[in-house]
């Protein structure tokens, strides 16, 4: 447990810190809004119409699937450069088990999702 300590520490402090400053930021920050300052204004393009437009839940599907196959890599490369010596520390085996389960897991939702159309664009 001791190992953690300094993790715990430093993510109390983050919150601190970011707590701290959103609270001073609001006590000590002007405010006064207007209608003026509350328009959407993107680009320098006054809005048009309904500012709320939807957008194909492909979009974030796409996203999501982004995300989960970079957390693949951020787990399998630091794993497939360490394998030796988890082989040598004699826990080899019972290592490429755990990550095939989970690099099978990501591959099943992968064909998932490609079975479902998520992949294809109109």
């Amino acid at each position: 447990m001791n190992d953690y300590f300094p993790i715990l520490l430093v993510v109390i402090v983050a919150t601190g810190f970011s707590l701290l400053f959103l609270l001073l930021s609001r006590l000590l920050g002007p405010s006064n809004p207007t209608p003026g300052k509350q328009t959407t204004y993107e680009c320098g393009v006054p809005s048009r119409g309904n500012t709320k437009v939807r957008f194909f839940v492909r979009f974030y599907v796409v996203a999501l699937l982004f995300l989960l196959f970079d957390l693949e890599t951020v787990f399998l490369v630091p794993w497939a450069l360490n394998f030796r010596s988890f082989v040598a520390m004699g826990a080899g085996l019972k290592l490429f088990l755990a990550m095939s389960a989970f690099f099978v897991l990501l591959v099943v939702g992968l064909l998932y999702e490609w079975k479902k159309g998520a992949l294809e664009w109109e």
